[in-house]
């Protein structure tokens, strides 16, 4: 039997309301618990999403993830919020970068896509939980490669090796 439209979109409704309410209970928590990053569970129901429903919607359920933190890095004070919109300056200048718009919207959407064909694979516990590890790893490892990328100038470090000076044989950079 096939479900219906109305049926989707009342799941779709259902999981993303479950991400602004993580969203949320995450902002009050990290604003009384203060942390340079703010790790979240709202990927859950992304990829939930996308191994029941398939990619399509996991994808859409991801973009909505997306789109909630987009707005609250818009409008609640932090230090990092530079790098999930292009309305706060980058440090240095007095614009924003659209590259942020990336950061913010792809991994998210992509949660919503490669978890779906981890578990086609294997359609049965491990599956699941690979189809998980995935989702988690392509928010992660996108994330900070992307920061990396289009960031590297400001994270940028000189590689200090210790070595001998010549003035009373001290180890120096």
């Amino acid at each position: 039997m096939r479900k219906s439209k109305a049926s989707d979109i009342a799941i779709l409704s259902i999981l993303i309301a479950t991400i602004v309410v993580i969203q949320v209970l995450s902002t009050i928590v990290y604003s009384v618990w203060p942390m340079p990053i703010a790790p979240t569970l709202a990927g859950i129901p992304v990829i939930i999403a996308s191994v029941v429903l398939g990619p399509k919607r996991g994808a859409i359920v991801g973009f909505a993830m997306g789109f909630i933190l987009f707005i609250q890095a818009t409008i609640t004070p932090g230090v990092t919020n530079w790098l999930f919109t292009p309305f706060i300056p980058v440090p240095g200048t007095n614009h924003g970068s659209i590259w942020a718009i990336v950061i913010t919207f792809v991994p998210r959407i992509l949660i919503g896509v490669f978890p779906y064909y981890v578990y086609k694979l294997s359609k049965n516990r491990l599956g699941a939980g690979l189809a998980g590890f995935v989702g988690s790893m392509t928010n992660t490892i996108l994330v900070l490669s992307f920061i990396f990328i289009f960031f590297w100038s400001l994270f940028k470090m000189e590689l200090c090796l210790p070595h001998y000076s010549n003035s009373y044989n001290k180890l120096s950079c």
